[in-house]
């Protein structure tokens, strides 16, 4: 798929969804706050729970762009985990390599981060990580490959490019964008974590099934 056509699909699914997943997609949302099709400017009927819970399940999925049963085998750790399995659910989907790259601002939507992970140029405390879904520990150092950190993406990044777009970094986070590198301090709390979702009825649609 070309980057133009990711890039609409990005905004339709935004649309769908009622977020914003990229920046162009927020700039979208701000002109054309509906849903996408011809129908999406008339007044929707009222959904059922079911289509509720669901459409609350794929905002989660979608923000972290990320497979249903990537995102099932994490709620079943979330639901034997001790606390809120919303809550928990959400704390650990924070705790992918990808996640903490696109917030702290070292890339400027999650697709980027990925590429980034994917293709080599992410270290976690000087060991070279491919997994975007690689879990971060607290204290862990996320930092770019030296060899990397001269390419354009992360010249962007260290002058601060992709920060203005950017919810502000949250303080499970501590950042040094000029070094790019950026630490886990502590596990992420929920109300910290800038996604837009009703995590718990991400929960009954998982417990309904």
């Amino acid at each position: 798929m070309s980057t133009k056509s990711r890039t609409r699909s990005k905004t339709r699914l935004s649309r769908a969804l009622g977020i914003a997943l990229t920046p162009k997609a927020a700039r979208y949302l701000e002109k054309r706050p509906y849903a996408p099709g011809e129908h999406g400017r008339t007044k929707r009927k009222t959904d059922s729970d079911y289509a509720v819970r669901l459409r609350e399940k794929q905002r989660l999925r979608a923000q972290y762009g990320i497979r249903e049963a990537q995102l099932k085998i994490i709620f079943e750790e979330a639901r034997r985990a001790k606390g809120l399995t919303g809550e928990n659910l959400v704390e650990l989907l924070e705790m992918r390599l990808d996640a903490l790259v696109v917030r702290s601002g070292l890339a400027r939507t999650t697709a980027q981060a990925r590429q980034l992970v994917v293709h080599r140029h992410i270290l976690v405390d000087g060991q070279l990580v491919d997994r975007p879904s690689f879990r971060v520990k607290p204290g862990q150092l996320i930092h770019v490959k030296p060899k990397s950190e001269g390419t354009e993406p992360f010249q962007v990044a260290a002058a601060g490019g992709h920060l203005d777009v950017l919810p502000k970094v949250p303080g499970y986070l501590e950042v040094e964008i000029d070094k790019l590198q950026v630490r886990l301090l502590r596990r992420p709390l929920r109300a910290e974590v800038p996604v837009t979702c009703e995590v718990q009825l991400v929960v009954e649609y998982y417990a309904a099934r």
